[in-house]
């Protein structure tokens, strides 16, 4: 048996099971509206929520920055990748979420592989929440720790895990901030009330409250008025803040340490310098413009109780991430599909993104859509909705 057909039959058993994937391509668009194989559509797939990648700002930036310094950095960060807006990236966004310094990954995927590998090793134990971004599932299981999993936001089963574990060296909690498939927000408070009685670490992935969350947009410790002296907080700059990278914000020894450890920063080639200039931008946008975030949340908030009026079960989200629980991934499919056929795009999530049985059509609302664009979103999920009795 050949190559080609040993793959082909794991291809095939993805499509029995109805959960082979293809790619949507985008040919043109003026976001949030897109055109896709010659079809018109409203986006509701994007995680830029404040509207900021196509910023006039942003845009200025990055283009006089690929003038200065090229297209490319051309090397990793340790030999001659570490340019000038590098640092400054680095120091405004450790001024942004109020930490000593910061330091920059090229994506955050491999921010969360680097800087778990680098606190955690076999003599550890690695605390998650089930629901964890597969970033985090999969740092722990690089790293070596004993990896123990809590079911969602379950915080008695938190604290059996924190007792039975205090024969490991470090016990670090790792969990997402806003919980990227449900919505909802972690119970941040509580879990860093554990780790402190038992001594253990907080790690926080804040890439979906970053720009998002508390009063100025600085994330959920700003959500929950904590201050961050205790807990590592990582994010992304891919998301509100409409560009590509990740980093770690904490204190010097802790950014000290993942410079000289994390391969995920010491091998790879640094972001390209348009990156790092349009995320500086970035930052000072949410600082100075504050409505969009504004503009954000009414449209959050107008969206969920509309469906919720109308029967859908939007679970327990509370951000602009909005599921439609459909359960099975055949309806999911469907109720995607027939979304796509009225003119809207959102994306059906199932198996291995979500567990058996709790697939959902995922909405993210933007500061870009207008009323006309939630109204539309609701009728055509209303009519699908009715028509495979969901509703």
């Amino acid at each position: 048996m050949d190559l080609n057909e040993i793959l082909r039959k794991e291809i095939d058993d993805l499509k029995e099971k109805g959960l082979y994937r293809t790619l949507k391509v985008i040919e043109e668009t003026q976001y949030p509206v897109a055109r896709i194989d010659g079809k018109e559509l409203i986006l509701f797939s994007s995680n830029d929520y404040l509207g900021l990648a196509g910023h006039p700002e942003m845009i200025k930036s990055s283009v006089e920055a690929t003038k200065r310094f090229r297209t490319g950095a051309g090397s990793s960060r340790l030999l001659s990748g570490t340019i000038e807006l590098s640092r400054i990236l680095e120091k405004r966004i450790a001024e942004f979420k109020g930490c000593e310094e910061g330091i920059v990954f090229s994506t955050g995927y491999m921010t969360n592989l680097g800087v778990i590998t680098s606190l955690a090793g076999k003599d550890d134990a690695a605390i998650i929440d089930k629901l964890n971004h597969a970033s985090i599932i999969d740092g722990c299981k690089l790293s070596g720790a004993q990896l123990r999993a809590y079911p969602h936001k379950d915080m008695k089963k938190l604290e059996e895990i924190l007792s039975s574990s205090m024969n490991f060296r470090r016990r670090l909690i790792i969990t997402d901030g806003v919980f990227s498939m449900d919505g909802d927000i972690a119970p941040l408070k509580d879990i860093v009330q554990l780790a402190d009685k038992y001594g253990a670490i907080v790690i926080v992935d804040d890439a979906h409250g970053t720009g998002v969350l508390g009063k100025t947009g600085r994330g959920i410790l700003e959500h929950f008025e904590m201050k961050g002296d205790s807990i590592i907080q990582m994010g992304t700059f891919s998301k509100a803040l409409g560009s590509l990278g990740g980093y770690v914000v904490g204190s010097h020894t802790l950014i000290d340490l993942l410079r000289n450890k994390a391969r995920q920063f010491i091998y790879t080639t640094a972001l390209p310098p348009g990156v790092l200039a349009a995320s500086i931008a970035a930052i000072e946008v949410i600082e100075r413009e504050p409505e969009q975030r504004s503009l954000l949340w009414s449209n959050t908030e107008r969206f969920r109780e509309g469906l919720k009026k109308s029967g859908f079960n939007t679970m327990e989200s509370s951000t602009p991430i909005i599921p439609i629980l459909t359960g099975d991934e055949e309806k999911t499919m469907r109720l995607s599909n027939g979304l796509y056929e009225e003119g809207i795009y959102a994306p059906g999530i199932r198996p291995p993104t979500v567990p058996h049985g709790m697939g959902r059509v995922r909405f993210s609302v933007t500061a870009l859509h207008t009323e006309e664009h939630l109204k539309k979103a609701q009728g055509a999920l209303e009519k699908v909705g009715r028509e495979l009795g969901i509703i």
